[in-house]
């Protein structure tokens, strides 16, 4: 992307064909982001813009997202139903006051009545009343790889999910539609793990130290040359966690007198190390590039508060794929503005790394963009290769920084040896190092996998929410008796989902979250979408209001846009 594109993008000319059609029969409605270079005679009429700092020249292909609003009846049975809950966890609470019913969960000892409190009182109500109802769709112990297929310890419950017992027996291949297995390489056989059985044989499993004193193996050194020839950019760091890659090193990026500007729905991670960092936080509305020109222009103009001095650095924080929502960032757009008002900018490509691009190479790739246009890259290896830990890209002198200034380099222990290796295999066989087409083949089959479980939720009336290229879809459940209901109900189908509510989402956006997988196949695939019909049936969970489907993917001609 050149300087021209940005400063196109700044002097208002238009690019995006937001569809926001509204139907007046039906409660609810649908907003449909489509970007594509198209001239603007072939707006319907009722559209509107919507994050206004759009531009054609910016995207090389169809940049289609879809958010379907909320029913109107769903959202108020949906907040009826919280209600009740409520209602029902504070006559609990008096029963469990007086002994007439037994509390399991940790409260103050009476003695302690008038210390600060250890235990918040709403945290515990949500925990007692709310939670320990569907407590039972998580923590399930998994006795297998968690592959296309794993195995689960049954267990049973005799006190409403307070406590669980194993029963002695295991559920058999069960289709795993939640691990963020997005290539395939959680596997136990093969390439992979052979490379990793031999790299223990010679390094043993731990390292003992830190990569500062004793704990600098070579391998770790044959990793780190690799991500960033995989990344196109100068160095790279690996670090031992994936959420301290973020909360360990953002403090060390910034600090007062700077200014961190964050996506509402950035990861805890980031919001955690923005945090610490002691950084002025400002939250911009999720992917949507007016709120964020508004900041940085706002930034520009004040200054810091009080003493209105310009800021230090300004730091703009973003993922590649939001594991939440399914949406991808609109980097291009974003790297635009961070050009023109001299800003930095953080990716986190935690989910997208791996899982976007034709080469796997992260949302850099799916836009084709330059990676020196990203001042941080950073990403995990826990997802699509299979493995632990995470990473940061860029300019040999910001990682020499981070040696020297991170926490994470000077007081975490050093990756282990045979999670290093699997990390190296398999991004050699992504890269195609291997002298195979595994690589490809795995993104292609990730890539189609991914548009066919998407097109087919569509087709059966289901809210899915996100980018048609994202492998995140998650599938809106709303109503909070239905989150522990479709867990149940899909894994007596002996299908694996991963349920999701407040606080982690809206309180009224609850949703089932489905990751898929290049080892799916089609096969697995049809009957993960037959149970979920039959769920959806049973839970009338089919509330989309979309007369059409959306358009497929693909450069879209004039004809196909006509008659759209």
């Amino acid at each position: 992307m050149t300087e021209s594109s940005a400063t196109k993008l700044l002097n208002g000319d238009a690019c995006r064909r937001t569809l926001n059609g509204k139907n007046a029969r039906k409660n609810g409605y649908v907003k449909n982001h489509c970007s594509f270079q198209q001239p603007q005679k072939y707006r319907r009429s009722g559209e509107k813009e919507q994050n206004a700092t759009h531009h054609p020249s910016l995207y090389k292909k169809p940049f289609l997202e879809s958010f379907e609003e909320t029913p109107l009846l769903v959202a108020v049975l949906t907040y009826m139903g919280y209600g009740i809950l409520t209602v029902f966890g504070y006559l609990r609470d008096f029963l469990r006051h007086w002994n007439i019913e037994k509390c399991h969960v940790a409260r103050e000892r009476d003695e302690q009545k008038d210390f600060v409190p250890l235990y918040q009182d709403f945290e515990n109500f949500y925990t007692r009343n709310l939670y320990m109802r569907i407590r039972d769709n998580w923590n399930r112990p998994i006795c297998s790889v968690p592959g296309a297929r794993m195995d689960l310890v049954e267990r049973v419950t005799h006190n409403y999910n307070w406590t669980f017992d194993h029963t002695g027996k295991v559920v058999k291949d069960v289709i795993n539609m939640g691990s963020y297995n997005y290539l395939g390489f959680a596997e136990s056989t093969g390439t992979c793990a052979d490379a990793a059985i031999e790299a223990t044989q010679i390094y043993g499993v731990g390292a003992g130290s830190t990569r500062c004193e004793m704990g600098n193996l070579d391998i770790h050194e044959e990793l780190e040359e690799l991500v960033a020839r995989f990344l196109g950019v100068e160095a790279s760091m690996a670090f031992g966690m994936g959420f301290a890659t973020n909360s360990m090193n953002i403090p060390a990026l910034t600090g007062k007198g700077c200014l961190i500007l964050s996506d509402e729905l950035n990861h805890a991670s980031l919001v955690l190390g923005a945090r610490l960092s002691g950084s002025t936080i400002r939250v911009f509305k999720h992917n949507n590039m007016q709120s964020l020109e508004k900041l940085l222009r706002d930034a520009i103009v004040h200054g810091q508060p009080r003493t209105h001095r310009p800021w230090k650095k300004i730091l703009i924080v973003v993922e590649g794929i939001y594991s939440m929502e399914g949406s991808i960032i609109r980097l291009p757009e974003v790297i635009a503005l961070k050009k023109r008002y001299k800003a930095y900018l953080y990716l986190d490509e935690a989910h997208s790394i791996g899982a976007l691009g034709p080469s796997g190479r992260g949302v850099v790739d799916y836009f084709g963009l330059d990676p020196k246009d990203v001042d941080i890259m950073m990403g995990t290896f826990t997802k699509s290769f299979g493995a632990a830990g995470g990473y940061i890209g860029g300019k040999k002198e910001l990682i020499d920084y981070l040696r020297s200034h991170s926490h994470s380099a000077l007081y975490a222990t050093s990756m282990s040896p045979p999670v290093v290796q699997q990390i190296i295999t398999s991004m050699k066989i992504i890269m195609g190092e291997d002298g195979s087409t595994l690589g490809a083949d795995r993104l292609r089959q990730l890539s189609e996998n991914t548009n066919y479980f998407r097109r087919r939720l569509r087709e059966m009336g289901f809210i899915i929410y996100g980018n048609d290229d994202s492998p995140v879809v998650p599938l809106m459940l709303y109503m909070p008796a239905k989150i522990g209901a479709f867990g149940r109900e899909m894994l007596k189908r002996n299908i694996g989902t991963v349920v999701v509510g407040f606080p982690a989402t809206p309180i009224i956006e609850s949703r089932a979250r489905f990751c898929v997988s290049a080892a799916h196949t089609r096969e697995m695939l049809d009957t993960a979408l037959e149970a979920i019909s039959e769920v959806g049936d049973l839970l009338q969970l089919k509330y989309s209001r979309r007369e059409q489907p959306l358009p497929s993917l693909g450069w879209m001609s004039e004809e196909s846009l006509l008659q759209d």
